[in-house]
């Protein structure tokens, strides 16, 4: 008689564990469904023979000690797949590297968590630099009131199935190509939970949740923008059967402001200033999130020039410190002169050399754009 230990690889103090490992990967190289060498299917049977008493720890015990098998036969129509070591989860195992549905795995839990709930939240370009606290209503599942969860009517309790008697799986017998091999499912009378609610609360169903509107007070902290998701963990939806709550995720969404816009951390604004402002010079106080500052308008300022305000834009969200605020000057001309403002201006031009007359322009007539202009219109 060969040696179990040699036949299945292992040394005499394997583990169980290691034994059926062992066994697994053997099998798998030498059944006859996928081996069809000569000497495979002998093969097949020796090591499903030596897994046979060696998962058994009584056989194994005797074997230990006598190197006898207590009356098993060593063929392998002698020990079957229905022996006490080998049963139909080891060949599911086996061949499709997972237990038979149900199998083992004993009644099922009403219980199941609650899902996660996604609810979108707007705010001001102003809480988003500095942050804010913000009350939010928000509709999910929650723990029933009356039952707590147990989906039973208050004063009764579950009853344990008469059909599976608790186990939440019934057996059948199939036959495959290694035989008639028995088969759980899950119960269809208990829906495989082992028990069934005979009175099931009135105001939830038997679920042990129902819907509910609630106030919470959300941080929304400094730097976020649209898009940015806040996790508040347990705050989602409850889980049936005094299940745990899921995550609740707020998505922030930032109102456009009427006087800034944002660029990543910083912020830009456009300050109208007046002609002759610009062309003088002045200090214009500026409303800003962080109050009023003076922007210093230098003379001679020109439509599209920048002034940076240090600081003032949008905390950033991972780190310290701000972004910046970017003024751009817009120079306004005026559009409606009365008599005394148009002589003003056209007494200024004068000064200057740019007054208009008769279609051509005059003071510096030989550089510029129009003087480029009128040579190349002399020349054709």
């Amino acid at each position: 008689m060969s040696d179990h230990y040699q036949v299945l690889g292992v040394s005499r103090d394997a583990t169980g564990e290691e034994i059926k490992k062992a066994y697994r990967k053997l099998a798998r190289k030498l059944h006859p469904d996928v081996n069809t060498a000569p000497g495979a299917a002998d093969e097949f049977k020796a090591v499903t023979h030596a897994y046979e008493v060696l998962s058994d720890p009584q056989k194994r015990r005797v074997y230990d000690t006598t190197g006898q098998e207590n009356g098993t036969d060593n063929g392998f129509g002698g020990a079957g797949f229905g022996g006490q070591g080998f049963g139909f989860q080891d060949i599911f195992d086996t061949f499709f590297g997972g237990g038979a549905p149900g199998g083992g795995r004993g009644p099922a839990s009403r219980t199941r968590r609650g899902q996660d709930a996604l609810i979108n939240v707007r705010i001001d370009l102003k809480d988003a630099v500095f942050g804010t606290n913000k009350k939010i209503d928000v509709e999910t599942a929650v723990l029933c009131p009356t039952c707590e969860g147990s989906c039973c009517q208050p004063g009764t309790s579950p009853r344990t199935c008469d059909i599976c008697h608790g186990s939440g799986q019934v057996q059948r017998a199939v036959r495959s190509i290694l035989g008639q091999v028995m088969t759980t499912a899950p119960c269809g009378s208990c829906q495989g939970f082992g028990t069934v609610i005979p009175d099931p609360c009135h105001e939830c169903a038997g679920e042990g949740r129902v819907r509910s509107r609630r106030t919470l007070t959300i941080k929304v902290p400094a730097g976020v923008g649209t898009g940015t998701r806040i996790q508040l963990s347990g705050q989602g939806e409850a889980g049936t059967a005094g299940g745990p709550q899921g995550d609740l995720y707020v998505e922030i969404r930032v109102n456009a402001d009427p006087v800034f816009m944002r660029d990543g951390d910083d912020l830009h604004a456009t300050l109208t200033v007046p002609m002759t402002a610009a062309a003088l010079g002045t200090v214009i106080t500026m409303d800003t999130f962080d109050g009023e500052r003076e922007i210093n308008i230098k003379a001679g300022t020109q439509s599209g020039e920048v002034t940076t305000l240090k600081g003032l834009g949008v905390t950033h969200l991972r780190g310290y410190g701000r972004g910046d605020l970017m003024v751009h000057v817009q120079v306004e001309t005026p559009q409606k002169l009365d008599a005394a403002q148009e002589e003003l201006l056209r007494r200024l031009a004068e000064l200057r050399g740019e007054e208009f007359a008769e279609g051509r322009v005059s003071g510096s007539s030989n550089s510029g754009v129009f003087a480029k202009l009128r040579d190349r219109l002399g020349n054709h």
